[in-house]
Formats: C-alpha cells, structure tokens, sequence
C-alpha cells in the first residue's frame, strides 16, 4: 500500500542492447525476465515479454500528488525487438505508462526504432531515450560522437511530441552485449567487462540514467474508483500445492483477495486465493499494479495470454465500430475491405476495415489533436448532448493516440470513401475517419480500448527503410456491432448532381418585401431525357448558381422539359444553370434518391401586368406529298379538284381538328385547304377550288 507502482516499457531495435540494461537496473526479477526461456538463450534475443523492478525514494513532484507514498517501484517490461515479434511488442506497450527507447548509439536509427517510436506515440505521454553502448566509441572520440549520434535521434524525434525529450549516453555492458543479461544471479549487478583496457568500469551513465527516469517520470494515471476490473495476463504457470499463477497487469479498477474472477475466453469464473507483487504478498491490487494472481480449478494449458475481468464487464465481439487515425510513418495506402492485422492488448486477429468520415469529423471540428484538453472540447461539441464514453486505461488510453471519445451515430449521413483519405480538397493531413472491423475471429475486449491496426504480412523493413514501419492505424473500440447486420444500417451514400438549363421564364412578379423583380415558375430542359419517367422527380429540389431553391412540379411538354416553382421566387434568366443533387445510399436496394435540401418559406409578390405587342404568327411549314388526285374534273381547265396528300400528320394525329387548314403546291402555286381525312395512314383529302395540275409525286406544303 505504500509504493507506487510504475510500469516502464524498454523498447528498442533488436541487439540494441535493452536486455542488458534492464539486467543492471533490476533488483526483482519475475519468473520471465531476462531471456531466461531456453530458446531465447539459444538464439541470443528477446522473445518475449519480461518483468523486472527495482525500488526508489519516491521523488517530491510525485510525493504530491500521492502523499500516501513512500516507494516508488520502476517495473521494466523488456519487449522483444526482432520484426518477427511485433505482436509481442505491441502487446507490451500497451500496459506501460511511459517508454524506455533504447537506441544503439553505434548503428543509430534502425527499422525497429521507428515502429518502436510509433508505440510510444500511441501508448506513452513521455520517454527518455538511453544511447546504449557509447564504450563502443574509442575514449578520445567519445564525447563528440555521442553528440553526433544524439543530433542524430533529434532529427528523427522532430514533428513528433517527444521533440525535447532527454537523451541519456550510457553502456550496460562495457565491452559485450548479451552478456550483462546472460551472466550472475537474480538480484546481482554483476556483469563481466570484456574491455581489459577499462577492467573497472563494468557499466557508463547507468547512475545518470536512472536519475533522469526518478526526475522525469510523470504522475502515472491511477483511478481505482472505476468499478470494472481488466487484468492483461501475459504468463500463466502452475504451482504445485497452491493452483494456477496469472502474471499481468491491471488496467482498470481494483480486486481483493477471495473477489470472483472471469476468464472470458474460457467461459467460467474463479475466486482469487492469493496475490503477490514481485514477491511481496497483498490482499488488494489496482490500475497500474504489476501482479500474479493465483485461483484454483484452473489447467494453466489452457490460457497463456488474455484477459481476466470482473464477471460479466468483457464483451465478445464480433465486429466494432472505432474511430481511427493513419500512422504517418506507414507508407501505404489504406483500402476500404482490406484486410489487417488487430491488436488488441496480447491478442492480434485479422479484419476486414471499411473506412469513411474524414469528410464529417472536418465539419464538426474534431481533428485528433493529442492535448487532452482539447480532445474533450472537441468531442463535447460533437457529441452536445450526449455522454462521453468512459476511458480505458495505461498505455491502453486512446487519449495518447488522439484519438477523442465519441458516441457514433447510426442516423448519421457518411459520404462513401474507397479508402483512408490523407487529402481532403487539396489540403494534406493525417484525418480521423470512423472505421468498421469486421474480425475473422470474435474477440473478447472492453468497449474504448485502444486497437492497432497493422500489415504484418508485409515484409519488415531493412536498415534502409528506418523511416518506414507496418504499424498502420490506431483507433478506439467505441460501439460492439454484428457486422452482418449492422452494416446494412450505415448510412453511406455517394453524391449524384445532374444539371440543366432554364429554357423559359414564367411571369414576372414584383415581391413585396424588397420590390425585387422575380419569376415564381420557370421551366427548364436539359435535364432529362425525353422517355424519362418525371413522376420520381416530381417534388425534388433543384438550386440556382445563386442558391435559390425550388421544386419540380412535372413535365412541360413532351421533350423532356419541366416546370420548377421557387416559393421565394428567382432573378435567374433563361440560359442559367438549375442544378440537380442529390444522395443514393450503398445499402438501399431500392436505388432511391434522397435530398437533405429544405424548400424555403414562401416570400409573396404581386404580378407584372405587361402590354402584349401584336407580333406576326410565324407560319410553320410541313411538307408532304401528293399520292393521288381526286374528285371532279372542272370543265374550265380540265384539272381535278381534289389530292389525296400524306406526310402531312402521323396515324394518331385527329385530322378532323386541322380541317380548313392552307395547302400549297410549291412548283404550281397552287394552293388548297384540308377539308378531312383519308384512311388510317395519317392521310388527308385536300380541295382544291381552282383545281391543281400538279402530278403524282409532287411536294406539297401545309402552312400552320
């Protein structure tokens, strides 16, 4: 009850020498620290996770803040550093509350470093980076490389919140590399110096080191009013006599010894006989708390890595909704329905990932800043109403990965993206979308847990590549979905836009509240094609360039045509542009059109009368053709006096409405007048009163 527990992550490249360093800082090892598995003492690296602490005076800055305390306990997580083993490092970092970035002064920067760096963005709020093995740099050029070599690791950590972090020259283990870690006993600092020229010196700048880890450490984030209990378990072991040993460490809440404990992933719960933390026995752990628990009735074969909860607090699920970020130093693209790796705490499953709402979360403000502050502001103005979802915990906070709290909305419109959008209208950034993971295989895990998306299929990059990493994503867990149904409930829609012109005016109007002129009713053209059925655009809203909205009312003719009435009127001329939008939704099988544009309230006028200027009816002129001649022969001139004519009118035309209407015969200039029709062909019978000469085959003109 009187020490503070702080979880430290070492993180590095591999052989950059973090196993030897945690070797001279540890005063307690675990049952898994220091590579003591077989097969990472044959292959000469970290293969997986391993726990050590050691114990100081808890320092005035943190004595504050926990006045309760009087020991400060430092417990290191040695993460592997090979490609191979990123799950196990993702794993690790995020159960920290602050980064150890262990960097080979000698080689510098390497592929590893970066994905490394990547984690700590994600899961620590600080880190101090330790240059190990400065004795490789001869005495008399020390001190100048190891300045180059810091430069160096500033450049890489510029644009990055740890820009002005410290950075530490030290060597664990002056003249070898593994040896510190594979060499004496539990507890011991020794460590055998292969340099005979420095016999005495076994390590450099440890003491410095340690000194800045006590000045720097930030006030760990402990809160043990939280009611759910989570607890990562990264090892699971027997003892004989006593039950099954659970090592992890608590993210979230507080537990007791004889408290009931669920194991999801099993299906049952166990009461908790006993709890130590590194060797010292206690009835109560909390957030924070490294700690093996130990149950009865449990077969430690069946669980290696996991989570243990409170009964009843871990949901399993089969797909999620989470907001998310790209990782910059992932250089590919992110496809929608492409498959990735998910980390979640220890467990890394596949996904399918859909992204969409880069578009959306600019509209609301919300853009992924990593102030805390100001990610709550944000999701305040998001949300309004609506309560923020609870936090998680360690280096498991989504908060560190800019990543806000907010509740997704299933009524909500989302425009439709083929992929994670890094440019939005000609401006590059690094743009929260809201993504759905459909998991290949169901997952046990808390609601607002911190994931990592990854690409660990590719190949990892070489020491080449060191600016490059497969860590993709990160994101939030924020709603449990069943992705076969619930994708169907995403409003995603791609925008549609049709345009047309204003072919006529309707009649002028002077409105009354500002005496401007307008039309209430213009008609448009090409906008629709002429068999296009305008029933299921009757009552959509088209705009104006000047943004004046009005409403398809129906056709205007048979060409295509329509009519549009504006309830405020509109000072658009014939030729302006009328535009049509609207939405079609990906998961509407009915393909229907959807517009979020509102018709305006009415603003009334009173009508223009205009003085109507006579104007000569334009004749319009068809042609036909004369197919027989009929009727009487006049005596006076020998011609007929009347023409069977076609071409004048189709079969449906009724000819009875266009008798008295003038013929005329071009090349005789003779001239006639419909008196009806002739047959079912369209035909019509023409009287001639002057007779007509012209022949069979002769053009003929009807004038209307």
């Amino acid at each position: 009850e009187e020490v503070l527990n702080v979880n430290v992550g070492v993180l590095g490249h591999v052989d950059s020498g973090k196993t030897s360093l945690v070797k001279i800082l540890s005063t307690l090892l675990s049952t898994a620290a220091l590579d003591k598995s077989k097969q990472s003492r044959q292959r000469g690296m970290t293969l997986d996770l391993g726990f050590s602490c050691f114990f100081l005076d808890i320092p005035t800055h943190l004595a504050k803040k926990y006045p309760e305390k009087s020991k400060l306990q430092m417990t290191l997580v040695d993460c592997p550093g090979h490609a191979s083993l990123i799950r196990t490092i993702i794993g690790g970092a995020q159960i920290i509350d602050m980064v150890l970035l262990v960097v080979d002064a000698y080689k510098g920067w390497q592929a590893q470093t970066t994905e490394c760096l990547v984690l700590a963005e994600l899961t620590s709020p600080h880190i101090i980076v330790a240059l190990n093995k400065i004795d490789m740099f001869p005495p008399q050029e020390r001190e100048g490389r190891l300045e180059t070599a810091k430069q160096a690791v500033w450049r890489r950590l510029k644009g990055t919140r740890f820009a002005n972090s410290t950075l530490v020259g030290v060597s664990a283990c002056v003249g070898g590399e593994k040896v510190a870690a594979t060499e004496g006993e539990e507890g011991q600092h020794k460590s055998t110096s292969l340099n005979t020229n420095n016999p005495d010196n076994d390590t450099l700048n440890v003491d410095v080191l340690v000194n800045k880890l006590q000045e720097e450490l930030p006030p760990p984030k402990r809160d043990f009013s939280q009611p759910t209990f989570y607890f990562s378990i990264d090892h699971c072991f027997p003892i004989r006599g006593q039950g099954t040993v659970l090592t992890g460490t608590v993210l979230s809440g507080k537990i007791s010894v004889n408290s009931m404990l669920e194991f999801p992933t099993l299906g049952f719960e166990r009461k908790v006989k006993s709890m130590q933390m590194f060797r010292r026995r206690v009835q109560q752990i909390g957030q924070g708390d490294r700690a093996g628990i130990c149950v009865s009735n449990l077969d430690s074969k069946l669980l290696e890595r996991g989570i243990a909860a409170s009964p009843g607090a871990v949901q399993l699920l089969k797909g999620a909704i989470a907001v998310v970020r790209k990782v910059p130093y992932f250089d590919g693209s992110l496809k929608c329905g492409s498959k990735f790796h998910v980390s979640v705490g220890h467990t890394t499953i596949m996904a399918t990932v859909t992204f969409w709402g880069a578009r959306e979360f600019q509209k609301y403000g919300v853009t992924g800043s990593r102030d805390s502050k100001a990610l709550s502001q944000q999701s305040e103005s998001k949300n309004k109403a609506k309560p923020l979802i609870g936090h998680s915990s360690l280096g498991g906070d989504a908060d560190l990965a800019g990543l806000p709290r907010i509740k997704f909305d299933f009524q909500e419109d989302f425009l439709q993206q083929n992929s994670l959008l890094e440019d939005l209208d000609g401006k590059a950034s690094n743009f929260l979308h809201w993504a759905m993971l459909d998991f290949q295989t169901p997952v046990y895990c808390p609601l607002d847990s911190l994931i990592i998306g990854s690409r660990l299929d590719v190949e990892a990059p070489d020491a080449s590549s060191s600016s490059s990493c497969r860590l993709a994503f990160s994101g939030r867990i924020v709603e449990k979905i069943n992705p076969v149904i619930d994708a169907n409930r995403l409003k995603l829609y791609t925008p549609k836009v049709r345009s047309g012109l204003i072919a006529k005016l309707g009649d002028p109007y002077r409105r009354d509240d500002d005496e401007k002129v307008v039309r209430y009713e213009v008609f448009g053209d090409e906008l629709f094609k002429k068999e296009t059925n305008m029933k299921i655009f009757t009552g959509m809203k088209v705009v104006t360039k000047a943004g004046e909205v009005g409403e398809i009312k129906g056709s205007y003719g048979t060409a295509g045509q329509f009519r549009v009435w504006f309830p405020q009127g509109t000072e658009a001329l014939v030729g302006d542009e009328l535009i049509l939008e609207f939405k079609r939704y990906l998961n509407d099988e009915k393909k229907g059109m959807h517009q979020d544009i509102i018709l305006p309230p009415e603003r009334v006028g009173t009508r223009i009368e205009t003085q109507q200027k006579s104007k000569k009816k334009k004749t319009k002129i068809v042609n036909g053709e004369v197919v027989s001649l009929k009727g009487d022969i006049l005596e006076s001139n020998g011609k007929h006096t009347m023409a069977i004519i076609q071409g004048f009118f189709t079969p449906d035309v009724n000819i009875r409405e266009r008798i008295g209407v003038q013929v005329m015969i071009p090349s005789t200039k003779e001239e006639g007048k419909i008196v009806g029709s002739f047959g079912k062909a369209g035909k019509c019978k023409v009287s001639f009163t002057e007779g007509i000469s012209a022949k069979v085959g002769t053009k003929a003109e009807m004038h209307s």
